[in-house]
């Protein structure tokens, strides 16, 4: 830990068993940024619950996230991996923080109107002070760098002003500013080449699928929309399944199929074919380690229990220098 940079915290809604777009866009870089900082990740069921219209899936979902994460290479020795429930300290800080946050603020916030644009008839006090609650599980850990993607830096920043007005306001430095750290996420569509990946609109492909599974999947991937016939030339920069190509397949057989696209030289379901055979032979590795993982189930509620004890001791911490610049009896 001596080595280490500063302390890195994000996390995650429990969503399950992860796919391309969760592992691409978030998951790597977790296991990446290991080696570089003393690092946090979260389960955030409290964040869930703003949505969610049942909770009899959060605890498997909780597990089956925490399987696939602890399977793509987080460490649990040196990395903090937990629920954010089982914090409760967060829910107190968030509380405070709240009291320092203006209304307008929270409802201006482009995340808010497009889930209100979303769900109109679910727009409850929780999900207006989702960013207060965000602000406080990275406040809470006090962590020097949160990576986000560009989209995501409203929340951040937010989160940067409620220190500049909490410290300010109560002549403290109890609260730690975090610095931005923008992630290069890809946008990874769907098996549909239109919208971005997600199991609400069953166009992901899960990373635990077997690979008879990852194969029916990729087969219905919709390639260069123009390309009718396996006659005509296609366009390998519209088609979806070439740009998971361009990450899974090796570089001399992303430059074939570049060459053989453009000229009729290769079908579209043969080029599927080739992405399936390169998907599922890049998670071998990754689905041995899951089925090794998920033979002792209680093994992965350890390591999210000890995770939850370590938050808490950052979180108590915290709170004491909160709770004394308050002034709170």
């Amino acid at each position: 830990m001596m080595n280490k940079k500063g302390r890195v915290f994000s996390g995650a809604r429990p969503t399950g068993r992860q796919h391309l777009g969760n592992y691409l866009g978030a998951v790597k870089n977790y296991v990446a940024l290991q080696d570089e900082f003393e690092c946090v990740y979260c389960i955030v069921d409290l964040h869930a619950l703003t949505t969610l219209e049942t909770t009899e899936n959060l605890r498997s979902n909780t597990y089956e996230m925490a399987l696939d994460w602890l399977a793509a290479g987080l460490r649990p020795e040196e990395t903090i991996l937990f629920i954010q429930s089982h914090a409760p300290q967060v829910c107190e800080l968030h509380t405070i923080l709240s009291m320092i946050t203006p209304l307008g603020k929270l409802t201006d916030l482009p995340t808010f109107k497009e889930k209100v644009r979303q769900n109109p008839n679910n727009v409850n006090y929780g999900l207006v002070g989702y960013p207060v609650l965000m602000a406080a599980d990275i406040l809470l850990y006090r962590a020097s760098v949160v990576p986000v993607g560009v989209d995501q830096s409203p929340h951040l920043e937010f989160a940067r002003e409620l220190v500049r007005t909490f410290n300010y306001h109560f002549k403290t430095q109890a609260l730690v500013e975090p610095a931005t750290r923008f992630t290069e996420v890809p946008k990874v569509l769907g098996i549909d080449g239109q919208q971005k990946m997600g199991k609400s609109l069953n166009n992901h492909i899960e990373l635990a699928a077997t690979p008879e599974e990852t194969q029916k999947r990729v087969l219905s991937m919709v390639t260069d929309p123009q390309r009718q016939r396996r006659t005509d030339a296609g366009n390998p920069d519209v088609c979806n399944v070439f740009s998971l190509h361009k990450i899974f397949s090796s570089a001399d057989e992303v430059a074939m199929i570049n060459a053989e696209c453009r000229k009729a030289g290769i079908g579209c379901v043969d080029c599927k074919k080739r992405l399936a055979h390169d998907l599922n032979e890049s998670l071998v590795p990754f689905r041995a380690r899951r089925a090794e993982i998920d033979q002792n189930p209680d093994r992965v509620w350890e390591i999210l229990h000890d995770g939850g004890r370590r938050a808490r001791a950052i979180a108590d911490e915290t709170m004491r220098d909160v709770r004394a610049a308050i002034g709170l009896p």
